[in-house]
Formats: structure tokens, C-alpha cells, sequence
């Protein structure tokens, strides 16, 4: 009992400290910050009366980064935003973006900034504060309550700091974020995530200051991204033919090097080129003992610089994650090199695009750290590799390319005047990390490359680039849902599903020979003087147009005919159920037939090869008077008439006058046919060739 007592008292004294106020209360940074802002006697200088509360404390914090007052900031955005962006109903947003990217500019410029808290909850508080940001709408959020943030402020703001989100992948990593919380992102996983960028970005850089691939890398200056293969239960495997070697992989920022692992130390590495344009190609790869195609595992490396493909296997017992993380990692870094050769890039611009994709890396690392999951689509959160996979990828890359040259062109000029009126580049933020290129040892601003891809107020080009191809992203998403839907299973039922969709064209065909072979003497006449006087006049190319006039009406008259009416589904006739023995026999029919075909081919081509070698003379002959004529007839006969004479032959050849001379004709030519023998064919194995080739010498 005294211990109890003694206990309570003690609980007692620290809630009247205030030391348990945490655990009391759930106010948020908000409330204590507006509590002070109430109390102080210089609020009304630093109240800006068109923003919400929760905006005004943003913008004051910002002012404190900045060592000037909230009213300098706005006399600022006054002097340098242009009108539209300073119109009334987006006044307050757009006001509040320009102190929101000029506090980040200069908080980013400290390399330990993501370890700090302060910078941690202004960030999040910024994306808060751009929900509600006008007076009027300071109802919308209760700065009481666990706060939590939508979809379009994490895109407004988070690509504003590079390392934490990119314009093209924001929307996709806020849904990776967000998936336990129903589509709103606290700051609980918030601050989790950061903490992940912090740990992966001081892996990154002790990696890239170790000596490791220092003779090799130093030519080049290539910083380190990834290593596998150092912990024995996570080997890392490269097959070459049926041989099998253990060992490390490490992924840099222009190759992928390989260290087969001996008896105490590791082989000189091999060198899988990844910034050269040498054709390469980077895709899964199946894999398995003695060389068979099991297990789906591995990533295979092709290019013109190696005699046979490069296998690496990444091992795990349940699922291929680490095969997908390296095969998306690695296409990454492929296909930053191509968009830098296409178009060219060099300088500083091309550290820039290598800067983006090393931060879509770390970022990617960072989710692998903090996410349990293993849906994660690692493609997704890569912009290169996402850009690869939207419709209309090339043009985002294209207005990427296009925005890099003209940074130091357009907004060079003007950007001393107006820096706050962008977001800070990739680049810059690589560099604030104390990760150094080549080339960028120069200071970024003196080259001009001093914006990100946000500006406050406006959409930019990428922006709109990226929004266009995700809508047609989701067209393309609903269509291939419409095709998985109608996958059937069998190939009696998708041969039965095929005759059901040519069936009209099965009736035109039937139609088509019934002319032809004039079961209908008159409708095959009038058909043919009508097709003959079309020919002759040379209408036969308005004939065509004519009928895709009519298809197009068709087409617009069902569409506003069938308007608010269910879908016409087509209903195909199920074939009947099959049972395995008559499953294999229909299978070996169908092989049978196949295989067939083929012969009929190989007869065809081989009598053609004697035709031409002259085998056969008199056949030979006989053949070359024909090509001879056949040439005559395209050299001198006009277009128009050769067409009407091939058109006559076809369609007169069963007429009532010509049924009979037609079918004399045939039977000739079927015997001139199987007259001609086949080209000789001997079929030897590697073994005789080989033993071929040895007395040759």
C-alpha cells in the first residue's frame, strides 16, 4: 500500500509539472504556436489578415528562416508575383507557396536538414496550412485534432524538396504512403519516412567514400547506389552457361559491377556498362540447375559489347522482391543514360537528370525500409522507369529535356529577381547532401540552374505533361480490365469466340464467292459491270473512301442510338466440355495439322528452288517465258487495265462461257505442277557438321 501511495504521489507531481502533458493531451504544434502568437504583443504585425490561422503560423516560421517579417514577405510577392497569380481567389495559396519554396531554398542548404525535427513538422505543417489557407476556410481543419493530409498538397509541396518527392512519382508514393490510412497521410508515417531518406542517404555516401571500386570508379567519379550479395543468407548468384558463381553486386550511377567470390576475397570485378549506348537490354529472367527455366528470380544483362548475355540470380525463398527492387534500380540508371544521350544533355543539366534518378533510388530504398509490404511496384516510384511504362512517356521526358535547356535561358535571367518563385533543383539537392559529381563542382547558381519543376501559382509544363498521361494511364487501365474480363480459357472456346466475331466477315467472304462462282448469274453480272466501269473511270479510290464515310456514320449513328442502354454483349455458344483424353487428341490433331501446313510450305518452297536452280528444264523454261511475259505486261500495260484484266479474269472465271475452259485450264496447271520435283534436302546433325569441317582442313 505505502508503494502505491508513494507512486500515485509521484504521477500526481509530474502532471501538475506539466511533464505528462504529452500523454494527456493530443494539441498539436498549431495550438501551441498560435497560443503564443495570441499572447504576443507584435501579433498584429505579423497577422496577415488573408490567411488562415494555420497559414499565418506557417508563413511566420518561414519569416524566422528568413530573418524578415511576415508583412516584408508579402511586400515581396507583391513586388515579383505577377498579377493573375496575385488575384484574389488564389491570393492566399499562392502567397503562401512563395514562402513556403523560399524557406525550403535555404533550409535545404544545411546537409543534416532531414534529420531535423523542426524542418520535419514545417514541412507538414506547410502541406496543411495549403488545404486551408484562406481566411474563409479556416473552418476546414480542426488544429486540434491528429492532423492529416490529402493528395494535392503532398504533390504541391513535398516536390518542392526533391529528396523527399518527385512531380512525376508524388501522387504514386503518396498512395504507398498512405495505404493503411485510407488515402490521407499522417505525420506519424510522415516522420517515419524521412527518417528512412536519412538513413539511406548516410549509407549512400559512406559507400561512396569507401574504397570500394575506388580504382575503378575514380575515372569517372561514380558514386555508389547499391550492394547485394555481402550477407551469406541474401547471396547473389551469376550464371554463366551451366556454371554457377557466388558473389557482390554493386549498382553505381553508370554500371553494374559484378565480384565473383573466392576462397577469401573477392575476383576483379566485371563491368556491365549501363551509360554507353550499347544496345543493352535489362529484363527478368528465369533460371535453374544445369540450365534449365525454373525459377523466376533473376535479371539478365544484354549488349553488343558481350558474346553471351549476363545472368544474375538474387535468391529468396518466398516471391522474387529483391530481383524486382535490382531489375528496377538498375533499368533506372539505363534509362537516365538514354534520356541524357537522346537528347543530348551534358554539364550541369546532365547532373541534374543523373540527380533525379539517384534521388528516386534513395527514395525507393527509403519505402524498403519502412513498408513491410511486398506489393510494392518499385517501377512506380521511379520516374525514368515510370515514364518508360505511361502513355505518353516520351513527350514527359521530351518537356523534361526541354525545361532542362531552357533553365539557364529563360529563367536565368530573371531568377535573381524572383527567387522565391520556384522550387530548388535536383541538383541543388544532391549537392546539399554532400554528394558531388564530376562536372558540378562549379556552383549551380553561376550556371543557372537554380529552379526545381514547381513555380508558385502555376502548372508547369511537366506538370501538365505528367497530368495528361496519367489520365490517359487510367483509360488504358479501364481497357485492359475490359480484356482481362473476356479471356477465356481452352482453345475450343476462344476458336468459338474468333468464328462469332469474323462471322460478319465470314458472310461478306460467302457473298464475295457466290459472285464469283455465279450461283446468281445476274447479281454476279451486275457486279461485274459495275466494278468495271468504277475501275475504268478510276473511282476505285473513292469507292474506298465512300465506304469508310459510311463505317464512320455507322459508328456515330449506333453511338447516339445506343445511348443509356445497357452494352450489347456478344453471346458465343459454348463448346462442349472436354475431358483430358479428348483434350490431348484435339491437341495432337491440332499439331498434326500444324505440322502439315508446314510440309505443304517446305514443298512449295523447295519446288520454287528447283524452278529457279532449273532442276526441272523444260518446267524451268516454261517458268521464265512466263516471268518474262509477266514483266512485258508491268512495263507497257497502263496500272488501270492490268487491274480490270485480273479483276475480269477473277470474276468471269466460273461465268456460264468460261466455266468449262476454266476448269481445263486448272487441271493443266495442277499437273504442270506436281510435275516438278522438289530441290534435294540431306539433314545432318552438329556432329557431322563438325566432322565436315575437320577434313576440310
Amino acid at each position: 500500500m505505502a508503494l502505491a501511495s508513494r507512486t500515485r504521489r509521484m504521477l500526481e507531481a509530474l502532471v501538475r509539472e506539466g511533464s505528462l502533458n504529452w500523454l494527456l493531451s493530443r494539441r498539436s504544434s498549431f495550438s501551441e504556436e498560435f497560443e503564443e502568437l495570441e499572447s504576443s504583443p507584435s501579433a498584429g504585425n505579423n497577422w496577415i489578415p488573408e490567411l488562415s490561422p494555420a497559414a499565418n503560423i506557417v508563413v511566420r516560421r518561414c519569416s524566422r528562416i528568413l530573418e524578415t517579417s511576415s508583412s516584408e514577405l508579402q511586400e515581396s510577392f507583391n513586388t515579383e508575383a505577377s498579377d493573375s497569380i496575385k488575384h484574389k481567389s488564389r491570393y492566399a495559396r499562392n502567397f503562401l507557396e512563395y514562402c513556403c519554396f523560399r524557406a525550403l531554398a535555404l533550409s535545404t542548404q544545411g546537409m543534416g536538414h532531414l534529420a531535423d525535427k523542426k524542418f520535419r513538422r514545417l514541412t507538414f505543417d506547410m502541406m496543411v496550412a495549403w488545404e486551408a489557407p484562406a481566411a474563409a476556410s479556416q473552418s476546414l481543419i480542426n488544429l486540434d485534432d491528429d492532423l492529416s493530409i490529402g493528395i494535392e498538397a503532398f504533390s504541391r509541396i513535398a516536390p518542392a524538396v526533391p529528396i523527399i518527392a518527385n512531380v512525376i512519382i508524388c501522387e504514386n508514393l503518396f498512395e504507398v504512403l498512405t495505404i493503411s490510412t485510407g488515402g490521407r497521410l499522417h505525420f506519424s508515417i510522415y516522420e517515419k519516412y524521412l527518417n528512412g531518406l536519412e538513413r539511406v542517404i548516410k549509407k549512400m555516401k559512406s559507400q561512396s567514400e569507401s574504397s570500394l571500386l575506388s580504382a575503378v570508379r575514380s575515372t569517372r567519379g561514380e558514386k555508389i547506389l547499391e550492394v547485394d550479395g555481402t550477407v551469406t543468407t541474401q547471396p547473389v548468384l551469376e550464371h554463366v552457361g551451366i556454371s554457377t558463381w557466388p558473389g557482390r553486386l554493386i549498382l553505381t550511377d553508370h554500371a553494374l559491377y559484378f565480384e565473383a567470390l573466392r576462397v577469401v576475397s573477392y575476383d576483379k570485378p566485371k563491368r556491365y556498362d549501363l551509360s554507353d549506348d550499347l544496345k543493352q537490354t535489362v529484363k527478368p529472367e528465369l533460371t535453374g540447375p544445369w540450365g534449365t527455366r525454373l525459377f523466376d528470380k533473376a535479371v539478365l544483362y544484354k549488349s553488343i559489347s558481350l558474346s553471351e548475355p549476363a545472368i544474375i540470380e538474387f535468391p529468396e525463398l518466398k516471391g522474387h522482391t529483391r530481383r524486382d527492387y535490382w531489375l528496377a534500380v538498375i533499368r533506372e540508371i539505363l534509362y537516365v543514360h538514354r534520356f541524357i544521350n537522346k537528347f543530348h544533355i551534358t554539364g550541369i543539366e546532365k547532373d541534374d537528370a543523373l540527380s533525379k534518378a539517384i534521388l528516386g533510388i534513395l527514395r525507393v530504398q527509403a519505402i524498403q525500409e519502412i513498408s513491410s509490404s511486398s506489393t510494392v511496384c518499385f517501377e512506380s516510384l521511379l520516374m525514368f522507369n515510370l515514364c518508360d511504362k505511361l502513355p505518353g512517356g516520351d513527350l514527359i521526358l521530351e518537356t523534361l529535356a526541354n525545361m532542362s535547356s531552357s533553365r539557364g535561358l529563360d529563367w536565368g535571367n530573371n531568377i535573381l529577381a524572383s527567387g522565391g518563385m520556384y522550387s530548388i533543383s535536383a541538383l541543388t539537392t544532391v549537392l546539399n547532401l554532400g554528394v558531388m559529381f564530376g562536372s558540378s563542382s562549379n556552383n549551380p547558381t553561376e550556371a543557372g540552374l537554380l529552379v526545381g519543376e514547381l513555380a508558385v501559382g502555376e502548372m508547369s509544363s511537366l506538370e501538365r505533361a505528367v497530368k495528361e498521361s496519367r489520365e490517359n494511364y487510367k483509360k488504358v487501365v479501364l481497357a485492359q480490365e475490359t480484356v482481362n474480363g473476356v479471356k477465356a480459357d481452352g482453345i475450343d472456346t476462344n476458336l468459338a469466340v474468333m468464328k462469332e466475331l469474323l462471322l460478319p466477315v465470314m458472310e461478306v467472304g460467302k457473298w464475295l464467292l457466290s459472285l464469283v462462282y455465279w450461283d446468281d448469274p445476274l447479281k454476279s453480272l451486275l457486279f461485274s459491270l459495275i466494278s468495271t466501269f468504277i475501275i475504268f473511270r478510276g473511282w476505285l479510290g473513292y469507292t474506298l473512301a465512300l465506304t469508310l464515310v459510311l463505317i464512320a456514320i455507322f459508328m456515330v449513328v449506333t453511338r447516339f442510338c445506343n445511348q443509356g442502354r445497357p452494352l450489347v454483349e456478344l453471346k458465343v455458344m459454348a463448346p462442349p466440355s472436354m475431358n483430358t483424353m479428348e483434350q490431348l487428341l484435339a491437341v495432337q490433331n491440332a499439331i498434326s495439322q500444324a505440322e502439315q501446313l508446314v510440309q505443304d510450305g517446305n514443298i512449295v518452297l523447295l519446288k520454287f528452288r528447283a524452278l529457279l536452280l532449273s532442276i526441272f528444264p523444260q518446267a524451268s523454261d516454261r517458268f521464265a517465258a512466263l516471268l518474262v511475259f509477266m514483266a512485258l505486261i508491268l512495263a507497257l500495260v497502263p496500272s488501270k487495265f492490268m487491274l480490270l484484266v485480273v479483276f475480269w479474269e477473277t470474276f468471269t472465271r466460273y461465268s456460264p462461257l468460261r466455266k468449262a475452259s476454266t476448269e481445263r485450264w486448272m487441271r493443266r496447271l495442277r499437273e504442270w505442277w506436281f510435275s516438278i520435283p522438289a530441290a534435294p534436302v540431306v539433314l545432318e546433325t552438329q556432329k557431322q557438321k563438325e566432322k565436315d569441317a575437320k577434313k576440310r582442313k
